[in-house]
């Protein structure tokens, strides 16, 4: 069974996230199946970078979100995003 989670990454105290698509048995920062963005929440407001049509594509293969990730996804994407190209 596939999850979308965040896999930690950065410094001790300065935490930096990627959201992945893993097998739910697989450890935290175990070898994902795609990274699907980024998660800062070190910067103020806290940035979020997803690829929304990958996180919709996944979620209908049967991919379950975390309820982290599930927050971050339901949040506005700013209207400065570069998907406009």
């Amino acid at each position: 069974m596939l999850t979308i989670r965040l896999s930690r990454t950065g410094a001790r105290k300065q935490p930096h996230y990627r959201v992945v698509v893993i097998e739910k048995e697989r450890a935290r920062n175990g070898r994902p199946v795609e990274v699907v963005g980024t998660y800062n929440p070190r910067t103020n407001p806290a940035t979020v970078d997803l690829k929304r049509e990958r996180v919709e594509y996944w979620v209908s293969k049967g991919a379950k979100m975390s309820s982290r990730v599930s927050k971050l996804v339901s949040k506005p994407a700013p209207a400065s995003a570069g998907s406009a190209a």
